[in-house]
């Protein structure tokens, strides 16, 4: 610990820099990272085939790299320190107007750039909610609990007893967090289209909206160039979601296909988010259920 608080008061720009090399140290290791990384992102239809994609994926390689060392300030630094790498908003001005509208706001954060900012910047003004599934080593696990929950942020567990915290949390019309690029448990989502393949879908999103009628955002967190900070980037979902779950995961797919459009080198292309849980139907069988 006493290492990674150390790590962390270097500059954001050598960090950065660092991270490309772990990024690339990581692309290089044994395992199924890096080919995972270029299927999936190869396969996105993001990129023209040839050039233009290897030099996507040699921008992503790095942005991956830079994604883990910048955990350590956001984290362990002072809070008012952290805040400030927040250089700029495009669009809060629309979360705002739901909150003085009397909403509660469902901030639908994929896994791009720095997300981490994302509660951390929320939560420094208004109460905010976001489920949390502790990790398997204990000095990470203290590390995300000090960093995570921090201002007005509340962590809850990923269970029954989590979903009803953030139904709560948005009839008090306080803001909640969900990752909407995770692959849902058996069960508990819906096959819907991710870039052209299947992905199961987590169903929570539209169904706190109906219960509660909260306005729903897609927020993503820009890792700017060198080091200079982040940009957080607001675009509110357009009418309320629908109630059959699988349009609605349909409807959620393509919002974060959008944004990742936007920032596509700063995406988790790593990521195994076509696999098929246990308990989930066959995504190409037509008489699953």
């Amino acid at each position: 610990m006493i290492l990674f608080k150390l790590l962390a008061r270097l500059p954001l720009p050598l960090l950065h820099a660092l991270g490309i090399v772990l990024g690339w140290l990581i692309y290089w290791a044994p395992g199924r990272h890096a080919a995972r990384m270029r299927n999936n992102l190869f396969d996105s239809g993001v990129c023209t085939p040839g050039s233009d994609c290897r030099r996507l994926l040699r921008r992503t390689i790095g942005e991956s790299g830079k994604a883990i060392v910048e955990l350590l300030p956001v984290w362990l630094r002072p809070y008012d320190t952290v805040l400030k790498l927040v250089r700029d908003t495009r669009g809060w001005e629309h979360i705002d107007a739901a909150r003085a509208a009397g909403k509660g706001v469902i901030v639908i954060a994929p896994h791009i750039g720095c997300f981490e900012m994302i509660n951390q910047y929320y939560a420094a003004r208004h109460p905010f909610t976001a489920m949390y599934k502790p990790p398997r080593q204990p000095v990470l696990d203290a590390l995300m609990l000090s960093g995570r929950q921090r201002g007005q942020a509340t962590l809850v567990p990923t269970d029954l007893s989590g979903v009803r915290a953030l139904l709560a949390a948005l009839k008090r019309h306080e803001g909640i967090g969900i990752l909407p690029d995770q692959v849902a448990t058996g069960g508990d989502g819906v096959w819907a289209p991710f870039f052209g393949r299947p992905a199961y879908t987590p169903t929570l999103v539209a169904s706190l909206q109906r219960k509660t009628g909260a306005a729903a955002f897609f927020v993503a967190a820009e890792r700017l160039s060198w080091g200079r900070g982040y940009r957080l980037h607001v675009t509110p979902v357009e009418d309320d979601l629908p109630a059959d779950k699988t349009a609605a995961a349909v409807r959620i797919n393509q919002g974060v296909e959008a944004v990742v459009r936007r920032f596509p080198a700063q995406y988790l292309w790593s990521y195994n988010r076509h696999k098929r849980p246990g308990g989930a139907p066959d995504p190409y069988d037509p008489t699953a259920a």
